[in-house]
């Protein structure tokens, strides 16, 4: 019996998946999986028992994926299950933004007398623009990224992208109309709107500086639905002041933006659809389930992606070790009594991931060999 916890809110749809081979658990020590969205796991100490951490959801600043790999946790997300919900809200920030309609909201709300009047006498003081024919740049086209980039286009805009990293698969469903740079600076004079979908790491902290905003266009619009540390606060509020930027996007609210003009929060509702929710929680949960299942590994941040299909061998057992010269010869040469059917090495940076198949049953010293090998951070016996 797999025990599982859940932190926040997870979407029934997910966990309509769990089989009577699962049980939903309240205490986190004794499970060997954990869902969570976005709870705050930096600080918690994690049981021997604890072998994965799904999180419905793309961003995991909020688990500690290094500890966890040095623990031998597999952490999952789920990247592309809250694309389109994100890419909505970011269509929507930009009219929001080019057509003034929170600022024009607030002033109607607050009308009272002869409002048909006052109505035809103040609208033009909201008068803004068309998003048709303006150029957007899209920083970060991956997931999420690309589909605002495509839907851009279909609106009738210009579409620059820049993507340091920019993968072969995520480059494969950019349409070819979206112009890609080498450089960040040699998009940002062009922009009239510049939305940013890059992961928080210690390179992307900050990257939205003084000297990116010296770049942009005069009274562009930044839209920032990635992550808040992204950008610079300090030469932000100075390129607000200074009308370098004519409007601030934000879907992370924090207490230095509170009441600037110019600015608009929502409260982190990127991926706050009921479709989104059941997406993540459904990816993450089936993520899970193939990994206690079967060993597999797909979508994790901190281990490299392995698959070997449906474990239908006597034994199979999953290996999670540093990536150090070798380490397969180690492990084979540990286990010479038993017959291996087939085996899959992937690494990940400092770390690897090995899954072996065997035609017989796996023995209790055969598992201590293994766990004896330096390196080694945790065996586990998936079928026997």
């Amino acid at each position: 019996m797999f025990k599982i916890a859940t932190l926040n809110k997870i979407s029934p749809v997910g966990l309509a998946k769990l089989t009577d081979k699962y049980q939903l658990i309240d205490n986190t020590d004794d499970a060997c999986g954990i869902v969570v969205r976005s709870q705050d796991m930096k600080e918690m100490d994690f049981s021997d028992e604890l072998l994965a951490i799904a999180r419905a959801g793309v961003g995991v600043n909020n688990i500690p994926t290094s500890k966890c790999a040095d623990e031998g946790i597999v952490v999952f997300n789920t990247p592309g299950a809250n694309a389109n919900a994100v890419k909505e809200l970011v269509i929507g920030g930009m009219l929001l933004a080019s057509r003034n309609i929170v600022e024009a909201s607030n002033w109607a709300h607050s009308l009272e007398d002869d409002i048909a009047k006052q109505v035809e006498k103040g609208k033009s003081q909201f008068k803004g623009n068309e998003i048709i024919g303006k150029t957007i740049g899209v920083i970060g086209l991956g997931g999420i990224g690309v589909p605002v980039a495509n839907t851009a286009l279909k609106l009738g805009m210009k579409v620059m992208g820049y993507d340091a990293y920019l993968s072969v698969n995520n480059a494969l469903h950019l349409s070819d109309q979206v112009y890609v740079v080498n450089r960040l600076e040699d998009m940002l004079p062009a922009c009239d709107f510049i939305t940013m979908h890059v992961h928080a790491t210690e390179e992307t902290n900050g990257m939205i500086n003084a000297d990116v905003f010296s770049k942009m266009k005069d009274g562009a619009v930044l839209m920032n639905f990635a992550r808040a540390s992204i950008v610079d606060t300090a030469a932000l509020k100075d390129a607000l002041a200074s009308g370098k930027l004519s409007k601030y996007v934000t879907d992370f609210p924090n207490a230095d933006m509170k009441g600037l003009a110019n600015v608009i929060m929502t409260p982190h509702l990127g991926a706050s659809t009921d479709e989104a929710e059941d997406n993540c929680a459904n990816m993450a949960v089936t993520e899970m389930m193939d990994y206690l299942e079967n060993g597999n590994i797909k979508n994790s941040v901190n281990f490299p992606a392995v698959d070997m299909g449906v474990c239908r061998v006597a034994s199979r057992i999953g290996i999670l070790h540093k990536n150090i010269p070798n380490m397969i010869g180690k492990i084979t040469s540990a286990i010479t009594e038993l017959n291996i059917a087939d085996l899959t090495n992937r690494s990940r940076g400092e770390y690897a991931y090995t899954l072996l198949d065997l035609d017989s049953n796996v023995t209790p010293e055969a598992i201590n060999h293994l766990e004896a090998i330096p390196g080694i951070i945790k065996v586990r016996v998936i079928k026997n």
